[in-house]
């Protein structure tokens, strides 16, 4: 008997006419998309939250904060400065627990929302949009675009081409520019770089971002979002029936023809798509939103305002493409509270909860207590026995304090303190205090004595810190 599996052919429930041969090249890297401009509600939106975190990115660096720059992510000295925290390595729980935060936010937004943050906020889509702009600007709409394109060489080819150039490469130079000013003073950065005085590994890095700004956003766009982007391969693990997503309603819109506006679609036997393709049109990632739920699908809104604007033009209702879920577009009802979305959501508290506990419980001072490592002890000229200690205090506040160093763990009354009990310690450095202390070997209960010193501000008192150590005498 053949092993072989039967083979059913099942012809597709909703055939769709040949499109205009924009859909089989999606997946070609050469093949390049003129994106037509479109207006509408979700396009405006869509341009603020841009422009918001354009803004944000671009200005944040030149916020002083009480004499230095607000946000500096110090990675040369290990000092993050946020306004009026500085963060350490020893605070990196803090950095766990809002990256974790992040991750089930983007899980919690993906699952309600769909691929929103791709559309809205994502810097390769506020980026790209921005670089699509110099292009109308300088080149035309999409139609001229792809006419200029094929054209000749010419002199009004080159003025508009090195004018968009220029653009791209001056919002890239900036944007280089502001990145690696959030890692090094943006002040000095900007003035040592246009005189020439940055070293080689600061103008590297700032040519090398300038130039994936340049290249991501200019050239491959669309391929960064369905080739490159890890987010794209698995949000379908987060998606579920109920997840809003942009979607067409084929149902009211099939069979697809075109029609003029005084003939009813329902005498032709038509539905409510024209089959003009300007959803297709308008799509940043090139996909046909009619063939149905698609990862590279960013949910930008821009298919629902070109179809709604032809639907109005036609006396039709809007929303033959809008955002909603496939239940709702089955018929069925949407389910907003669910498992998967309470999960999400509960989690997210939780690492907020955390995050605030141990910033409220974030200790200002830092301790470290290093013994001399040359010996255990040793015996002065009078007979006492002596440990050596280098004390490390550490201060995490925004402003400098004078701590005071004491020990506990022997009597007070047989201890001899060498060294100097205060410290002033800069904000955000770490001052070096060396201790010797002195013990006569007949008040030791033993070989080994537990101790801890204490470092507190003088102008403070919850500002301090604490560190265990021994004590090491004859046997």
């Amino acid at each position: 008997m053949s092993e072989q599996i039967p083979v059913k052919q099942i012809p597709p429930a909703n055939p769709k006419k040949p499109d205009d041969g924009r859909q089989a090249e999606r997946f070609n890297p050469g093949k390049r998309i003129y994106v037509r401009a479109v207006k509408g509600l979700y396009q405006r939106l869509r341009r603020n939250m841009g422009w918001l975190m354009m803004l944000a990115f671009l200005g944040l660096p030149w916020v002083p904060y009480e004499g230095r720059q607000g946000i500096l992510l110090d990675l040369a000295n290990q000092k993050f400065y946020l306004f009026g925290v500085t963060l350490w390595p020893q605070d990196l729980t803090l950095l766990a627990y809002l990256l974790m935060f992040s991750a089930f936010a983007l899980f919690f937004m993906t699952t309600f929302l769909g691929r929103v943050w791709c559309g809205y906020m994502c810097p390769q889509t506020v980026w790209t949009f921005l670089f699509i702009w110099f292009e109308e600007k300088f080149e035309g709409n999409a139609n001229q675009r792809k006419k200029l394109d094929s054209a000749p060489m010419s002199a009004n080819k080159l003025w508009r081409k090195a004018a968009k150039h220029s653009g791209w490469l001056l919002v890239s130079l900036v944007t280089a520019l502001t990145f690696v000013g959030y890692f090094v003073p943006i002040n000095g950065l900007v003035l040592d770089f246009f005189t020439g005085q940055a070293g080689f590994w600061l103008t590297f890095w700032v040519l090398f971002f300038a130039f994936c700004t340049y290249g991501n956003a200019g050239w491959m766009r669309e391929i960064m979002c369905t080739h490159m982007c890890p987010y794209a391969r698995f949000q379908s693990a987060m998606f579920d029936k109920d997840t809003f997503i942009v979607g067409y309603d084929a149902s009211r819109g099939e069979q697809r023809g075109p029609r003029s506006r005084k003939q009813d679609p329902k005498t032709l036997g038509l539905g409510d798509c024209i089959d003009c393709k300007l959803c297709v049109q308008v799509c940043p990632t090139g996909i046909d939103i009619r063939d149905g739920l698609q990862y590279e699908c960013i949910n930008c809104g821009a298919c629902i305002d070109a179809c709604d604007e032809v639907m109005v033009k036609m006396g039709y209702q809007p929303k033959l493409i809008s955002y909603t879920t496939e239940h709702q577009l089955a018929g069925g009802k949407t389910h907003v509270l669910r498992p998967k979305l309470l999960g999400y959501g509960l989690v997210m508290i939780i690492m907020t909860g955390l995050l605030l506990v141990t910033f409220a419980n974030r200790t200002l001072a830092q301790l470290d207590v290093v013994r001399d490592r040359s010996a255990l002890y040793r015996e002065s000229a009078e007979g006492l026995i002596v440990n050596e200690y280098t004390l490390k205090v550490l201060n995490k506040d925004v402003k400098a304090h004078e701590f005071v160093v004491t020990v506990k763990g022997i009597d007070p009354t047989a201890l001899h303190w060498s060294g100097n009990h205060k410290i002033m310690v800069a904000s955000g450095e770490v001052a070096t205090l060396p201790v010797s202390l002195s013990v006569d070997p007949y008040d030791l209960k033993g070989t080994i004595t537990d101790i801890e010193f204490s470092a507190k501000a003088a102008d403070n008192a919850d500002i301090n810190a604490e560190h265990g150590s021994r004590f090491f005498g004859p046997q």
